[in-house]
Order: C-alpha cells, then structure tokens, then sequence
C-alpha cells in the first residue's frame, strides 16, 4: 500500500488557550530557515522507489507558509518519492490567513485539499478560545477557497466548548452545512490541565455542559449531517460523498504507514516508528549540520501492532474486519476476547457479524473508550 508523508509547520500567529500541539509563535527569518531544513530532511531520506499517494501539512497553521515554500516543499516530495499522480495533497488553514492571493498560490502549487479550522461559527465562543477569526471570517474563506477552484474543504469544528449549550452546537452544525464542505471533523474540546483555557474557565466561572448534554450534542449533530447527506465514516469524522474521506487519515485508521517530517513529526513505516525532536530551533540547527533530527526509532512488537490495530480499526464505522485481522495478525479477535465484548454487544453497543466485522454503534462510540479498555492488558498475546 502507498505510504503517507506528514509535513510538520510548527508556526501559528497566535497561541490558542487550549491548545496542546508543538507549536509555537510566527518568526519570518525562523520559518524561512525551517523551510529549508525541512526540504533538506526530506531529500535526505528520498526513497524515489516508495510509492506515497497523501501528503499532509499540519502544524500549527500550515497556511502561514508562502505559497513559493509550499511549492519548494511539495517539489521535494515529488522528487524523493514515487507520488501519485492523483495523490490527496491537504493544508490545514486558519480562516483569517486564508486570502485570495495565499489560496490561489497554494492551489497552483499543487494542494488539492484544504481544511480550514473553523471550530465554532458562534464569535463569542471563538473569542473564548482564542482564536483571531470570525464566523464571518470563515465563511468568507471558504467562498474564497471555492473561488480558487479547490472541490474538497473539510472543516472542523468542536463541541463540548466552555458555555456551549446544546442548541449553541447545533447551530454551528446548521452554519457548517449551510457553507456545504466536502468533509467535516466533529472533536469534542479536550481541556489539558497545563492548558491556558483552565485558568480562564475559572476566572470567568465558564464550565462545560454535562456530560449526558455532550452525549446529545454529538448524537444530535450527526443526525442533522445525516439528512443533509453526509456520511460518517469515523467516530469523528463524516464526509460527502465517500469519495471525499481524508484518504491520509483512513492511513493511521487501516494499519497504513507514514513518514513524517519536521519537528515533532511521528512515523510509522517497515514495521518501525520513530519521531523527530521538538524544538524547532534545534530542528533548524541540526539540519544545518548534518546531524540526525530522529529519535526513539524502535521496532513494533506484535503484540502493539495487534493493540493498535484494534483500536484504531473500531473507530471507523465499517469496524474491524475479522478475516482480515486474522490473517494480519494470526489472531481470531471474537475467540480471544469475545467473552469481555459480548456484554457491549448485547447492550447494543457492539456489533458482532461472526466471521466478518466487529463494530461501535453510534452510541457505543459514546463509550469507545470503555469497550477498547478490554484489549489492554488482556491475558492473550502475539508473540
């Protein structure tokens, strides 16, 4: 199977108050300088015969980069892999970054997909993040990206947000389906306890919804993009048609690998995984010297591949093929743990089809954590 290559831009305007990713603030000189060592880290590791058909630039605001950086970037990917031709190239984008000049030069550079990180179409709860757009601003980004001739935008938004009512959460589910993306995210807010957002929760007594209210957020918006034709396809995730799922991402979901490059990157490739330091400074430094950038480089034992599989193959909808894994991983899945699962399955919260797949129902993924905790630990493993 082609590989994916996960392109790391560590630079952002403005920190988010919630946010727990390697980022840090816009430096011109220092994003120039990254930009080369990134291009020089993945010409180093060219493997011209290694097919790869996604590209992905996250960060941080990736939509920071010239598009000329853009273009230097995806050359050397070009030139230092065997890259398809109809390969799914994605730049996440901040609305308020997003110009006409910044979209049609990125497009022309070869980005095919955009995902503009949108998280609520409500500004007062954009200001409570952090965030530097509107909702106005969003939606004026994605009229500007349809312009420029891009035919798959994603959007994300989050839910669960400090004030958040549930009829607040669906009216921006109502707006995201008003702009009518290809693709959408759907990530509940994940407060991190180092995390700036805590402290201002308390100064400003904003709490979260219980959790019983976050359960009918979720359930609720995903039946309003059922009606309005989209399909999910991951516990987070739904697209319109099934053409326009985040092929990269189905990768991390379907035992797929990747390489990744730039700080913070991680990679997953030849049964081995390994990451790229964190310090963008020392990332730039190292690069122009020669030295090696890669840490923890380790093979994978059977028995966290299996793990891994398991749990990340439950989050998409269609589940965990049966035969497949077996074959995969020499493991009959519903022999070794199917007397821990069969009470979520009689709760309806698992679907079993012997000899075929293994499934969360829409409720079950409210509680996909309980069900997965069953293969950690388990008595069984893979030698």
């Amino acid at each position: 199977m082609p590989i994916g290559l996960y392109l790391h831009i560590p630079f952002c305007a403005a920190i988010c108050n919630y946010c727990n990713f390697n980022r840090g603030l816009h430096d011109d000189g220092l994003r120039r300088r990254y930009v080369d060592a990134l291009v020089a880290d993945i010409r180093r590791h060219a493997a011209p015969r290694v097919a790869a058909d996604t590209i992905f630039f996250g960060g941080g605001t990736p939509s920071l980069l010239e598009p000329g950086e853009v273009a230097a970037i995806l050359t050397a990917c070009r030139e230092s892999f065997a890259l398809a031709t109809d390969a799914e190239v994605t730049l996440e984008a901040n609305p308020e970054s997003s110009t006409a000049e910044m979209l049609d030069g990125v497009r022309a550079a070869g980005v095919n997909r955009l995902s503009f990180g949108v998280q609520s179409f409500h500004d007062a709860e954009l200001k409570r993040l952090g965030r530097l757009h509107t909702a106005a601003t969003a939606r004026a980004a994605v009229a500007l990206a349809r312009a420029a001739g891009f035919d798959n935008l994603s959007l994300d938004l989050m839910m669960w947000l400090p004030g958040q009512r549930p009829a607040d959460w669906l009216a921006s589910v109502d707006a995201l389906i008003d702009v009518g993306p290809d693709h959408a995210s759907l990530y509940l807010l994940e407060i991190y306890p180092n995390a700036p957002l805590k402290d201002e929760m308390a100064r400003g007594g904003w709490s979260v919804a219980p959790d019983d209210d976050a359960a009918e957020m979720y359930e609720d918006g995903l039946g309003r993009l059922d009606r309005a034709g989209y399909e999910q396809y991951e516990i987070s995730n739904v697209a319109r048609p099934a053409t326009r799922r985040a092929r990269h991402n189905l990768k991390y979901w379907q035992e797929g690998e990747w390489i990744g490059f730039g700080c913070g990157a991680h990679s997953t490739y030849g049964g081995e995984r390994w990451r790229t330091l964190n310090s963008t400074a020392e990332y730039v430094q190292r690069m122009a010297a020669g030295a090696s950038v890669q840490l923890d480089r380790r093979q994978l034992a059977p028995q966290e591949r299996l793990e891994e599989a398991l749990f990340m193959g439950l989050r998409l909808v269609d589940g965990l093929d049966l035969p497949l894994m077996r074959e995969r991983h020499g493991v009959d899945i519903w022999t070794r743990y199917g007397q821990d699962l069969a009470p979520f399955v009689q709760a309806g919260l698992l679907v079993h089809e012997p000899d075929r797949r293994l499934a969360l129902t829409r409720a079950g993924m409210l509680l996909a954590n309980e069900v997965m905790s069953v293969f950690i630990g388990h008595p069984g493993t893979v030698e």
